[in-house]
């Protein structure tokens, strides 16, 4: 036991070695055979070329237009989360129901299978139900981003400082009023800044939603990988990572703010 102790960096390091030798024996190697290094870099080489002409044309359909798409189905989706993940999180933290520790888990069992499944698979599911275009797109992040916030809201909820919350019941404040006065001002800073940061995860998300009919700029991106038109796949990439960048840029601005 001592000598596992003494080098247990070692055993670690082996055991993950292991793994991934494992796991890397049992992968399919055949398609290596048909790998080309001169269409590889052929195909570099076009993506080098961005099509500056696609990013806006006016019709509806360029690039910018479907990037600004992509921010609103993101932001509509992250508002619907945040909205609906309030109750969820009141229903899941545990030192909001003492004593009735079934009801919790029950809101972290729905939480749970929430998040279960990605946005593409929310996404399939609703468009069949309401039909391809961006609202379908909104209800597969929504949907998701209940069980995300849900979870990371009811675990900050259930580590926070009480004594506030003391402080209060001691001059004869109710649970709303502990809620109202303690709670959601301690907890405010840290729950904006989880908002923003899953508002970042859901524009990247409805970037790829389009490749199902749920809107954004993913339709556009798969069609031209397919037709091999490289050109508009490298100015649409071109976008998504400036896009993005700027939204990291910006949603850490007010982060910083909050704090």
């Amino acid at each position: 036991m001592t000598l596992f102790k003494k080098h247990s960096g070692l055993c670690t390091f082996l055991v993950l070695a292991f793994i991934v030798v494992i796991c890397a024996y049992d992968l399919d190697y055949s398609a290596l055979d048909t790998f080309s290094w001169g269409t590889f870099l052929d195909t570099l080489k076009q993506l080098m070329k961005p099509d500056f002409s696609y990013f806006y044309d006016g019709s509806g359909e360029d690039v910018l237009s479907l990037i600004l798409l992509t921010i609103a189905i993101a932001f509509a989706g992250t508002v619907i989360g945040t909205i609906l993940a309030i109750p969820f999180t009141l229903l899941s933290a545990r030192n909001l129901w003492g004593k009735h520790s079934i009801v919790p888990r029950i809101g972290k069992f729905i939480l749970d299978v929430l998040r279960s499944f990605p946005e593409l698979i929310y996404a399939i599911i609703f468009v069949k139900v309401v039909g391809p275009g961006p609202f379908a797109g909104v209800m597969a992040i929504g949907i998701h981003q209940i069980g995300m916030l849900g979870k990371l809201f009811a675990e900050e909820m259930e580590k926070m400082n009480e004594d506030a919350v003391e402080a209060c019941r001691s001059v004869g404040a109710n649970s709303v009023q502990t809620m109202f006065y303690a709670r959601i001002p301690q907890l405010m800073p840290i729950y904006s800044s989880l908002i923003l940061n899953h508002f970042e995860i859901g524009v990247r998300s409805a970037s790829t939603l389009g490749l199902v009919g749920a809107g954004g700029i993913g339709a556009p991106l798969i069609f031209a990988i397919q037709a091999r038109n490289w050109d508009k796949v490298s100015i649409i990439l071109l976008s998504v990572i400036v896009t993005v960048y700027l939204l990291d840029i910006f949603t850490g601005v007010i982060r910083k703010k909050l704090k």
